[in-house]
């Protein structure tokens, strides 16, 4: 019995030893974002002391070679209010992405962000992420992340990358089509992005440049029935200089007429001073301010003067 008992034993041993390369193979982190900061903000002719979340998040990613080049990846990531606690009602609600990447290049399934935006828009953001009040008031972003289907292509050209993705129409009233192009040539990066949603369009193109301490970017956008009626122009300048742990930002936007919409043109600009405790947490303060038209297409005048602290793990 002691024989026949240590025979098993001995053969489970060898089945564990002989899955265990491919155990090693897999691998899941978790990551995320804690940013908070104490505003005082104006709304209007209204003013008002807020504690802000600026998109906390938190997820898991995974990846597990399969062999001959092949892998499978996912991600699923969550926001939360950190100066609640509230989860958000849709748990999985920012990404929830399955991948399968080899020689082909990568098919991704699920919910994630519009590339055009990160080609563009997200790649000049600079001080903040593109996060909380002073995120970019001005961009219009028509990407619909659910029930994507999305190509991702092996790189043409050394720094030449391509992406393209549908959003299924299931319970929309209309498929979404992404295209994104990037191109990194050093010190100059390249972009472009392209988004259509029914009668809505949108085509951005984006520069960013690197000189020493110096951070220096920029996008142009056109788009059609993103606000309002009618076609727009928006454009947005960055810079960033870079000094010990300190950093100074500064940008500035502005948005032409809506069609045929008076009082539609609006601005934003925000001035910023970032102080980097360490790779992964950094204090900040900052001012922002939109100054929109009576047409208030992006949601009238808005201003904070915001002291915060944001922590990656």
């Amino acid at each position: 019995m002691k024989t026949n008992l240590t025979h098993k034993l001995t053969l489970l041993a060898c089945a564990l030893l002989g899955t265990g390369s491919a155990w090693a193979q897999s691998q899941v982190n978790l990551y995320g974002r804690v940013n908070l900061s104490v505003e005082r903000q104006k709304v209007g002719d209204v003013t008002r002391n807020v504690e802000q979340n600026n998109s906390s998040r938190w997820g898991l990613k995974g990846s597990e070679d399969l062999g001959g080049g092949l892998r499978a990846g996912f991600v699923l990531e969550s926001g939360f209010s950190a100066d609640t606690g509230a989860a958000s009602a849709n748990f999985f609600g920012r990404v929830s992405e399955l991948d399968l990447s080899g020689g082909f290049g990568t098919l991704r399934l699920g919910n994630f962000f519009s590339e055009a935006y990160y080609a563009t828009a997200d790649y000049v953001s600079n001080h903040n992420h593109d996060t909380g009040t002073s995120s970019d008031a001005l961009y219009a972003y028509l990407g619909r992340g659910a029930n994507k289907v999305a190509y991702r292509a092996p790189e043409f050209a050394k720094g030449l990358s391509l992406e393209g993705s549908i959003s299924l129409r299931e319970a929309a009233a209309d498929h979404n089509y992404d295209v994104a192009v990037n191109w990194d040539l050093g010190d100059l990066a390249l972009g472009a992005g392209y988004e259509k949603a029914g009668t809505q369009n949108q085509f951005a193109v984006r520069a960013y440049y690197l000189l020493g301490p110096w951070r220096f970017g920029g996008y142009a956008q056109h788009d059609n029935n993103a606000f309002g009626t009618g076609s727009r122009t928006n454009v947005r300048l960055s810079g960033v200089y870079l000094f010990g742990l300190s950093e100074l930002h500064l940008n500035a936007g502005a948005a032409g007429k809506t069609g045929d919409v008076a009082n539609s043109s609006a601005k934003q600009y925000t001035v910023a001073y970032n102080y980097n405790l360490s790779k992964r947490t950094k204090v900040y303060t900052f001012y922002t301010k939109v100054n929109d038209g009576t047409a208030a297409l992006y949601g009238g005048d808005f201003s904070s003067l915001a002291v915060g602290i944001r922590h990656n793990f």
